[in-house]
């Protein structure tokens, strides 16, 4: 196998490639959204047939009870290296429509980057995936240098509700020595990164009660518990003064960062100036003792996402509401669950709750456990080489205070590590408005997956 002839492929096909990433952005597969359902399952007869056509011998399309996965096999040899490529094509809503200088599902190439609900986040990555998987393989006499299978589903912006079961009961078909996850990006344009961490999700909603109904509040307003007053005072006591969560027994599982960890990511702190700066605020805010990044990637997080309850429409009613509603959701680090915390903040809502009021805590769906790969994977050691040469720097080590359930169901299903190689930028509106994918970074993820199983092949563990 030559790199110049599947580098000369990649370079012919550029034009054509761009194009298929155009056709695939216009699909609207938005999970979330049952009106848009057909166009969900129409996207995966499209990675479906993609995969067919870069080679793949073996593609199926497996339902589930909402949306269907597509898992792709291409086996070369029991000798060889297995990787299982992941990825999701759905995407997010593209409301609110009106701050989207085109519209966003029409794709709009501008200053080198393409424009469209879905191009960073992660249609742009998948294909590059499955772009250089081909060209590798075309270049190889027909097929890759190392086993590689594939799973694309369509519920990842929704939670991946379904994804553990079809992995589950597909284990020894999806067997593999690592993850290769084409879900997520680099540090920088020009700096490369690995992320060696995610975090967990675990979520609630409490439901407060006062009285049985709604009540005139010049008649009851000084005498009968307010639900909406009662439940603000229970949303106060989740963090102290200082912002460190409140809940007891939160951080008994957590293991802290050690000195070693606060120094590498000190190597790609953050500038808090800049960031107040930039969201127009005074002042950052968190659990004291740790640097604001240490808190984004390393610490765990409880954030009251939304509070409701008695009159919010136009002009003014005068009742004193007799119920209110909290979310709550938890970013969780290793030793902690999504179901520990939920119980955890049951017990907390319990002992807080204000006179006159009952409350119940309902567990929410899209849980995920916390991931952090084993850095001696070989699979994490090529690719921290393949960046190297791609970039001419090793990469940064980063870790995300975001979440990809799929991380912690291979990990606890399969029983193996993902390594994230991705290609999307910070910044690029991934669920806001005119989202972006540069055009220069869709070219070099095909090369960078094509290298890195060139170089699996010619390297094996």
């Amino acid at each position: 196998m030559s790199t110049a002839d599947w580098k000369a492929l990649l370079a012919a096909r550029e034009d054509d490639h761009l194009q298929e990433l155009v056709d695939l952005l216009r699909i609207p597969s938005v999970s979330t959204d049952p009106a848009r359902a057909s166009d969900v399952t129409a996207t995966a007869g499209v990675v479906k047939n993609r995969l067919l056509t870069a080679g793949v011998p073996v593609v199926d399309i497996m339902p589930t009870p909402l949306h269907p996965v597509v898992i792709g096999e291409w086996l070369v040899g029991q000798d060889k290296p297995t990787v299982l490529i992941y990825g999701h094509y759905d995407v997010q809503p593209e409301e609110p429509v009106e701050l989207w200088e085109t519209p966003a599902f029409e794709p709009a190439i501008r200053d080198g980057k393409i424009y469209a609900r879905g191009s960073s986040d992660m249609k742009g990555n998948l294909l590059t995936a499955i772009q250089g998987v081909e060209a590798v393989a075309a270049a190889n006499g027909g097929q890759p240098p190392v086993n590689v299978k594939f799973i694309f589903e369509g519920e990842e912006e929704i939670g991946s509700p379904n994804l553990r079961e079809v992995v589950r009961n597909n284990r020894e078909r999806l067997a593999a020595d690592a993850v290769l996850s084409a879900d997520g990006g680099q540090f920088g344009s020009d700096t490369p990164s690995l992320t060696v961490g995610l975090k967990g999700l675990g979520g609630c909603q409490v439901n407060l009660r006062t009285a049985n109904t709604d009540l005139h509040s010049g008649m009851f307003g000084a005498k009968v518990p307010n639900a909406v007053q009662a439940m603000v005072q229970l949303a106060a006591t989740f963090h102290d003064k200082d912002g460190r969560i409140a809940v007891a027994g939160f951080y008994d599982p957590v293991v802290d960062l050690t000195d070693e960890e606060r120094a590498e990511i000190a190597l790609v702190a953050e500038d808090d100036e800049a960031l107040k700066t930039t969201l127009g605020i005074d002042s950052l805010w968190g659990e004291p003792g740790w640097t604001a990044r240490e808190r984004e990637w390393g610490r765990p997080t409880l954030d009251l996402n939304g509070i409701w309850g008695g009159f919010q429409g136009d002009g003014i009613k005068t009742v004193t509401p007799s119920e209110a509603h909290l979310k709550v959701t938890c970013r969780l680090v290793p030793n902690q669950t999504p179901e520990g915390v939920v119980d955890l903040i049951r017990t907390h809502v319990e002992r807080h709750r204000p006179p006159g009021s009952m409350v119940e805590v309902v567990r929410l769906p899209g849980s995920a456990t916390p991931f952090a790969v084993d850095r001696s994977n070989p699979v994490h050691k090529a690719a921290e080489a393949v960046l190297t040469e791609l970039f001419g720097k090793p990469p940064v080590i980063t870790r995300s205070g975001g979440t990809i359930p799929a991380t912690g169901i291979f990990q606890d299903e399969l029983g193996i590590d993902t390594v994230g190689y991705a290609w999307a930028m910070p910044g690029s509106g991934a669920h806001a408005p005119n989202e972006w994918y540069r055009v220069e970074d869709y070219f070099r993820g095909r090369v960078a997956y094509a290298a890195l199983l060139e170089h699996l092949g010619a390297n094996q563990p």
